[in-house]
């Protein structure tokens, strides 16, 4: 009996990996070995870049808050501090755009809770 091998599915699975790889640069586009290493890297890659991005996106806000509140005379960590202990429930990503957007608005926040 010969053997039996699923060439339909076989074929349907190479040709995802190369149509995901579609632009790449060489044979990393159109040789499928290549393309499935070079394919699974990038896809790692774009994994960790979102969790990176988040990352930075936060370092961001609280540098933009430090700025704004060391204007106001208090650091980044005393208005934290000093925000929780009142109970204002505000994260960092609206605190960073109030300093920004709304710096009369940031202010009387800070006044707040000096």
């Amino acid at each position: 009996m010969p053997r039996s091998v699923n060439a339909v599915a076989s074929r349907a699975r190479r040709k995802k990996i190369l149509k995901q790889a579609k632009g790449f640069y060489g044979k990393r586009k159109n040789v499928y070995t290549v393309a499935k290493n070079v394919l699974e890297k990038g896809l790692t890659y774009s994994y960790v870049g979102r969790k990176l991005k988040k990352r930075n996106y936060r370092q961001l806000w609280i540098a933009r808050i430090n700025a704004a509140a060391r204007a106001e005379g208090i650091t980044y960590s005393e208005l934290i501090h000093k925000l929780s202990e009142k109970n204002i429930d505000l994260n960092r990503k609206v605190l960073a755009d109030l300093a920004m957007n709304e710096p009369e608005t940031f202010k009387n926040l800070v006044a707040s809770v000096k």
